[in-house]
């Protein structure tokens, strides 16, 4: 039986409550726009974004704020 990676991102509060998440096959800028995409349509703009060191991260916040 083979098994299927998903990839999981998730958005917390200042006080560590998951307020969104997202699980994707693939962890690249489109999975990382998608659901930067419903968190914010969602919950509205955030005050601070933290992300991990993956470079589909960082070219997702280079095209969410290219967008605004």
């Amino acid at each position: 039986m083979k098994e299927d990676w998903l990839y999981y991102f998730r958005a917390v509060d200042k006080f560590g409550n998951v307020i969104d998440y997202y699980f994707s096959s693939n962890r690249d800028e489109a999975a990382a726009k998608a659901f930067l995409n419903k968190a914010i349509a969602q919950h509205g703009l955030p005050k601070k974004v933290v992300i991990d060191d993956s470079k589909s991260n960082y070219a997702a916040i280079d095209a969410m704020n290219i967008q605004l």
